[in-house]
């Protein structure tokens, strides 16, 4: 299980980013927290993470932390007193922090909240469970709530794992180079350009010739072109929202002047 983390009384570190997990499950969070790029930025103290259960604040021999909803319905409710109790313990002990509710009834996450959220010094994200918690918790203390996606998990730890890593990634230091998250889906509104590696040949399908070819200027003039193209066909959204630049235009309509070129009959 998840432990505070305790800044060392020899070499003290203050960490880019202080992440507080309200939780039911911590275990949950054990193998993730330990490995990969997460792993690493803990290790390094460059994140720091620490986990509330709210079943710790929970009246009686049994800890029950749900209840049955007023006015009826499938399920049970997470009860607002051991989730409210877990909250200020947790910034009593180790301050402030930006709290976020997770739950499909929020604004949808992605990139720009990521980049907005990695500004924060401290964030708190909520865990739920069950069918939901009480809506006075929302009402009380979230500074925000957010939704991974439009469809509905058993509970907020999923979410909340798919959202530390895509924060602290964004931290200096956490990835080995720092243009890894420059040229990223999503990170202009573009998915990102597909990506080869050795062999040059697998299976009779060869790398691009440009890639091959030692002209950076070609090379990114193609990888623009195929985020573009690869946005234009899996996520057309994302151009509505974004809509391309003159610059992507050109290179657009320029590509289909060739292609309708070669398709001419030659005479």
């Amino acid at each position: 299980m998840i432990r505070p983390t305790k800044p060392s009384a020899i070499q003290p570190v203050e960490p880019a980013l202080d992440i507080e997990l309200i939780s039911l499950f911590p275990e949950m969070f054990d193998s993730f927290l330990r490995t990969s790029l997460v792993g690493k930025a803990i290790e390094n103290r460059i994140v720091r993470v620490a986990c509330t259960n709210p079943r710790d604040f929970a009246p009686g021999r049994h800890r029950q932390v749900d209840d049955s909803p007023y006015g009826g319905g499938p399920g049970m409710i997470l009860r607002p007193g051991p989730v409210a109790d877990a909250i200020e313990a947790a910034e009593k002990e180790r301050g402030r922090a930006h709290r976020v509710l997770l739950s499909p009834a929020g604004r949808l996450f992605d990139q720009a909240l990521a980049k907005e959220l990695v500004g924060r010094k401290r964030l708190m994200l909520i865990c739920g469970r069950y069918e939901g918690i009480d809506e006075r918790i929302a009402e009380l203390f979230a500074d925000d709530v957010l939704s991974i996606g439009d469809y509905v998990l058993a509970g907020g730890e999923v979410a909340a794992t798919v959202i530390v890593e895509a924060v602290a990634r964004l931290i200096p230091g956490v990835l080995g180079c720092a243009e890894s998250t420059e040229d990223e889906s999503f990170t202009a509104g573009r998915l990102e350009y597909p990506q080869w590696t050795r062999p040059p040949v697998f299976r009779e399908r060869s790398v691009p010739e440009v890639l091959l070819s030692g002209n950076h200027a070609q090379v990114a003039v193609w990888r623009r072109l195929e985020s573009l193209r690869r946005t234009q066909a899996r996520r057309p959204d994302l151009l509505v929202r974004h809509p391309p630049s003159e610059d992507e235009q050109a290179l657009l309509s320029g590509t289909s002047r060739k292609r309708r070129k070669k398709s001419l009959p030659q005479t």
